[in-house]
């Protein structure tokens, strides 16, 4: 009986993750507490950032919340941090935590619509390097006036509504029904093919439209959170801080778009792979359909929705409230006037948002070790330690490093710190002052594209329902991510150094 509880209690301990992956996960759980009392706690807290980040890398071997859970349930016992320390994490973050929770759902109730509108982008552009540019660009536009997660959300809930309807129909199902897609075993041979083609052509835009979520996201004030915070430090609006990053983002945003083309036209990194003629057969007879058979209520529906839209970009453009709260609202409008008034349908739209923030909690909890750890003190001490002349490209490096491994909130809101502490004691001018700001800002923003976790959006999009659909995996999202990283940090940083 004792032998076959333990068997019960080590096959339940990560599910079905593989026997490997369990293993190394106890094992990193022992190596940290003996780390800590023999080496101590700095090595210890770096430690815990790689192991976290190798969670991140085996997502779809398990879901990151729970052995990364378990390695801050850890810290948090061996007292790396505090639950005083998470919790001030989560408060100062409580802005992105509201986007999860409301935005994500509002731009679910808005998936017919998207549907309505990426089909006839998708069908109607046949040539893939302009289908990747217009994807590309048109997500970089949106971050630099909305926020990168919801541009994100908004193309993850299209790719979802593309894949869904292939899968059914492939399967010979209802593609109208909600029922299961992610179950290959009932697709014929030659179904299967195309969907392999199908989920390689949908992971080049998905990743095209994450690196443009960065790429705008840069340019403007309100693009992402550290934007914003570095903006209100600096005393910049919304037109000062364009033009004081222009000479760096443009120039990128430029490079980015080009760098697009070219990929799809090589067909290097994972890119350039066509959308299926069978593939495009369905989504074009699914879409003719829904066209034909639409009735008043779902014009109506559609109609609703599309008002929404406009009321969300235009209370995000003007900023009237949190980007969560204003996500409820659109929940509120759509739900209110499209008669969706039972809870389970509600509760449907919330299913894809919780757990990712619950592993953003996570997230803070290791950031909350890095700060109280002071793991990067020693690398911000010694870049402001250098000649002057020196100090803008080495931030851009320093805080393209740390935010890949970090995240770039944290390590804009560390450096900024730091710099504006050493203008107030008159150790720098306002104009090197003004230098210095931006290479945080750029170097947060761009070569953070490195890694899943150096950008919230390719985090959502590693974690989202699409990516395991999709096969897109840590590895992957870093290999077709690294000729993005290559430009945007190099010719940031040439910038930085020798443009401002």
């Amino acid at each position: 009986m004792s032998g076959s509880m333990a068997q019960a209690f080590a096959h339940n301990f990560l599910g079905n993750s593989p026997r490997w992956y369990k293993v190394t996960i106890i094992g990193f759980l022992l190596l940290n507490a003996v780390v800590l009392w023999t080496v101590g706690p700095v090595a210890a807290g770096w430690l815990l950032v790689l192991e976290f980040i190798f969670t991140l890398a085996m997502a779809l071997k398990c879901y990151p919340l729970m052995p990364g859970g378990l390695l801050l349930v850890e810290a948090l016992l061996l007292k790396m941090t505090t639950p005083q320390a998470l919790y001030l994490e989560l408060q100062h973050n409580f802005p992105v935590i509201l986007l999860l929770m409301f935005m994500v759902a509002g731009i679910y109730f808005m998936k017919d619509l998207l549907l309505f509108l990426f089909s006839r982008l998708l069908l109607g552009v046949r040539s893939k390097p302009m289908l990747a540019l217009m994807f590309c660009f048109l997500s970089a536009f949106l971050s630099a006036f909305l926020d990168a997660l919801t541009v994100t959300a908004v193309i993850i809930s299209a790719a979802v509504g593309f894949y869904s309807v292939y899968h059914r129909v492939a399967s010979g199902k209802d593609p109208r029904q909600d029922t299961e897609f992610s179950d290959d075993q009932h697709l014929p041979k030659l179904s299967l093919d195309d969907l392999e083609q199908f989920r390689a052509f949908l992971r080049s835009l998905l990743m095209h439209g994450a690196v443009g979520t960065a790429l705008g996201g840069v340019c403007t004030l309100v693009g992402e959170p550290q934007n914003l915070l570095i903006g209100h430090e600096m005393g910049w609006n919304f037109t000062e801080f364009f033009l004081k990053i222009a000479p760096v983002s443009l120039p990128v945003l430029t490079a980015g778009l080009v760098t697009c083309v070219l990929l799809e036209k090589l067909r290097l990194f994972g890119y350039g792979t066509l959308l299926p003629d069978n593939v495009r057969t369905v989504l074009a007879n699914y879409a003719g359909e829904d066209d034909a058979g639409r009735t008043a209520r779902q014009r109506a529906a559609l109609i609703v929705q599309g008002a929404a839209a406009l009321i969300l970009i235009a209370s995000l453009a003007f900023h009237i409230a949190e980007v969560g709260l204003i996500g409820l609202m659109v929940i509120v409008l759509i739900t209110a006037f499209t008669g969706i008034t039972d809870e389970h349908r509600l509760g449907s739209a919330f299913k894809d948002a919780m757990p990712f923030t619950s592993l953003l909690v996570v997230f803070f909890a290791v950031v909350a070790v890095i700060h109280d750890q002071q793991l990067f003190t020693p690398l911000i001490q010694w870049v402001l330690a250098l000649p002057a002349d020196q100090q803008p490209g080495m931030l851009f490096i320093a805080n393209g490093l740390l935010s890949a491994i970090s995240d770039n909130v944290f390590v804009a809101t560390i450096y900024i710190t730091e710099v504006k502490q050493a203008f107030v004691s008159g150790h720098i001018s306002r104009e090197h002052f003004d230098t210095l700001a931006i290479a945080i800002n750029t170097g947060t923003n761009l070569p953070s594209v490195a890694t899943p976790n150096g950008q919230a959006a390719f985090l959502f999009l590693l974690t989202s329902a699409i990516a395991p659909l999709i096969r897109l995996s840590y590895g992957r999202m870093v290999w077709m991510a690294l000729p993005y990283t290559v430009v945007m940090g190099v010719l940031g940083w040439y910038a930085v150094s020798y443009w401002l």
